[in-house]
């Protein structure tokens, strides 16, 4: 089955062409995903979420493995993600009755109604 072709590189004046799914060259993919991490992320996320949080978050899972958003309105959808209701940036901690087990459709619905976009 043949391939599809390559693309040539997002950056704006790169002649080489790319088959990567970020449409960056293997020159410019490194530099571009540490912007991205640096300015549209603005925490390093292994900093802020090591195996720590990783051991508690599937611990949660395991305890809740319904979202509970959708349990509410008595849908039964397994949860894949583990939300903070008050967000570390904001003081919240990794504690058990801050946690709240979701799908990621309502994870995603949580975060575009917290930062105003619809």
């Amino acid at each position: 089955m043949p391939r599809k072709p390559k693309r040539p590189c997002r950056m704006s004046g790169c002649p080489n062409l790319t088959d990567r799914k970020s449409g960056y060259c293997d020159v410019h993919e490194k530099p571009m995903q540490r912007h991205y991490d640096h300015f549209t992320r603005g925490y390093d996320q292994h900093e802020r979420y090591g195996s720590a949080w990783r051991r508690i978050r599937d611990r949660h899972i395991a305890l809740h493995p319904l979202c509970e958003r959708c349990k509410e309105q008595g849908r039964y959808v397994r949860a894949t993600l583990v939300h903070h209701i008050k967000e570390i940036a904001d003081g919240g901690t990794h504690d058990a009755d801050n946690l709240m087990s979701l799908c990621a459709s309502c994870h995603e619905r949580i975060h575009r109604r917290s930062t105003g976009d619809r």
